[in-house]
């Protein structure tokens, strides 16, 4: 097995629920292995209150967390990304920065959250069922045995991922 810690990018318009709850959830299951990273094409500036909420409750780490442009991974001291998973469809759809590295890239979409309209519960299932989705798909992630795999065959396993539904 690989001793490398391979950079992962989630990309998302606003970077203030989807790709927020897909960094944290990433880095604590593939911590040692991963290291994700999350931003915005037009990032809204702050993480959602109901992102942090969740996220506290699942025991996650949330003190580094904030919402940034995705400009700030096209810069050259910018960590070199191995991924790029856009994980709203807006996002997937626009023209992106050029990843140095030339990183395997993939669509995950899921719905967003934030756009629930409703009584507090019925926002806070939304945000479970986020949560849920996300690491639904980032735990086949986790059991890529990623330095036994070519670019081709790899790219294929990230967009049937991408292609999955979720629970």
């Amino acid at each position: 097995m690989s001793d490398k810690i391979y950079n992962v990018l989630f990309l998302c318009t606003g970077n203030s629920a989807r790709s927020i709850i897909a960094e944290s959830i990433l880095n604590q299951l593939g911590a040692g292995r991963f290291r994700a990273y999350s931003a915005g094409s037009h990032p809204r500036g702050e993480v959602h209150p109901l992102t942090l909420d969740l996220l506290q409750r699942h025991h996650y780490d949330v003190s580094t967390l904030r919402s940034k442009s995705w400009d700030e991974f096209a810069e050259p001291d910018a960590p070199k990304l191995d991924f790029v998973f856009t994980v709203c469809d807006q996002a997937a759809g626009e023209v992106c920065p050029f990843w140095p590295g030339q990183p395997m890239t993939a669509h995950w979409g899921f719905a967003d959250p934030s756009q629930v309209e409703g009584d507090d519960a019925t926002k806070h299932k939304a945000f479970n069922r986020t949560h849920l989705e996300i690491t639904n798909r980032i735990r086949p992630l986790l059991s890529l045995p990623l330095d036994k795999l070519d670019r081709a065959s790899l790219q294929k396993h990230l967009h049937e991922m991408g292609q999955s539904q979720s629970a």
